[in-house]
């Protein structure tokens, strides 16, 4: 979904859409933050670590193929990614946090995590829409053929690429390389979703490593 910066109109859906938007970064590094601390409390398990992968790999392609193809604010996207779920980058995120959760056998981060992401994601897809609708005249039909947030499992032709706000039905699988709205590296560069890539790493190295050389300095220190 393409963000953007339209003010709150009033009222206190539109505060709260607001509130959501300023705060999900920042809330993203207390998150992780506390999540390091969480690591280094608890043993580490590597079948869990090993199983969480099965999530976060597939959310963080999935977030750089929608960062590759979505260009934000200038087009209504539904190629790609696009073509299967208005909100490819936030599935990717869902999918990665609850990667996260598996390989730390947290049942309370889990559902703390499922929380956040409900207080902030759902207000924020909510003024998104709005702003997709206000902007773009064939996102209504876009939304009729694509789910807001679960890829439907059967494969369905439909609009793929929107021009002047009107889409154009070509089909809806073009990948990498296709003339209507495919896989940019340029994109994927100019977003920095390779801090997604990086930031997964630094958090299985912490959770593989950061205990156990906690104990070591600690074992050097006694």
């Amino acid at each position: 979904m393409t963000p953007h910066s339209t003010p709150p109109n009033g009222g206190s859906m539109q505060w709260w859409q607001s509130l959501a938007r300023r705060i999900r970064v920042p809330l993203g590094f207390v998150t992780a933050a506390l999540y390091v601390f969480e690591v280094a409390r608890r043993p580490a398990h590597p079948k869990a670590i090993a199983w969480s992968l099965v999530l976060v790999l597939p959310g963080l392609a999935l977030r750089a193929a929608a960062s590759g193809t979505v260009k934000k604010n200038r087009e209504l996207t539904v190629t790609g990614p696009y073509a299967y779920t208005r909100n490819p980058l936030y599935l990717g995120s869902m999918l990665i946090a609850a990667g996260f959760a598996v390989a730390l056998l947290s049942w309370p981060l889990a559902v703390l995590l499922a929380a956040g992401f409900a207080m902030i994601y759902i207000p924020v897809i909510a003024g998104e829409e709005r702003f997709l609708r206000e902007t773009f005249p064939g996102f209504e039909e876009y939304c009729r053929r694509v789910p807001r947030l679960i890829p439907r499992v059967i494969f369905r032709r439909g609009p793929a690429k929107a021009q002047n706000g009107q889409a154009v039905p070509i089909d809806a699988s073009a990948g990498p390389g296709a003339p209507h709205g495919g896989f940019s590296l340029a994109l994927y560069r100019k977003h920095r979703e390779y801090n997604a890539a990086l930031g997964a790493a630094l958090l299985y190295l912490s959770l593989l490593y950061l205990r156990p050389a906690l104990e070591t300095l600690l074992h050097r220190f006694r």
